[in-house]
């Protein structure tokens, strides 16, 4: 993360609902981050045309997906970010269908791709209690340093199901865009919010 280039920050939006609280929250994140001087993006999952994997192992033996979508087009522009913020909602105590389907796509992808980004996370969940997300979150602890990353930071916005919810809580919010800050300044902190 050192060095005068410009900081690129990619933040994916795993919810089907527009300006719901994953997408607010994503948003502060990447405010946090232009305030400290990044460069920042926001790709909405839904918005993209990205098919399941298939399990034909194709990836592995060719390095490309037999998919025609938009992953590949999406990967790169991860690629070019050094710091990657992740939002998915907790549908069911996991992520949304959109987001494990972006996440099952990782499977045949280079490790390079992914070594040394720097991972935000972040999840609202309708529920008041951490203990619902607990899946969604472990699911992340085990592939973000499978993949080379390092879990910068999770923001867990609890008790928030209506859309925009989330803008009532202007603690988690101001929390959000902190981190975004410091994923880019390089501050040390707890990775729990």
């Amino acid at each position: 993360m050192e060095g005068s280039k410009q900081k690129r920050v990619i933040g994916i939006v795993g919810s089907p609902r527009r300006n719901g609280n994953t997408e607010i929250l994503v948003d502060e994140v990447l405010a946090g981050a232009e305030e400290a001087g990044a460069q920042t993006k926001k790709i909405t999952l839904n918005d993209l045309n990205i098919a399941p994997c298939q399990a034909c192992n194709t990836c592995l033996k060719t390095g490309e997906c037999v998919q025609q979508d938009d992953m590949a087009k999406l990967l790169e522009k991860m690629e070019s970010s050094q710091v990657w913020v992740f939002g998915t909602p907790i549908y069911w105590w996991g992520p949304t269908a959109q987001f494990k389907a972006f996440i099952d796509r990782w499977y045949g992808v280079k490790k390079t791709v992914f070594r040394g980004r720097r991972v935000i996370l972040v999840i609202p969940l309708a529920w008041g209690d951490p203990y619902y997300a607990r899946h969604t979150v472990g699911m992340f602890e085990d592939i973000l340093p499978y993949q080379g990353m390092e879990h910068f930071a999770t923001v867990l916005a609890l008790g928030v199901e209506s859309r925009g919810e989330v803008r009532g809580h202007t603690n988690v919010l101001a929390k959000a865009r902190r981190i975004g800050r410091e994923a880019i300044s390089g501050t040390i902190h707890s990775k729990k919010i």
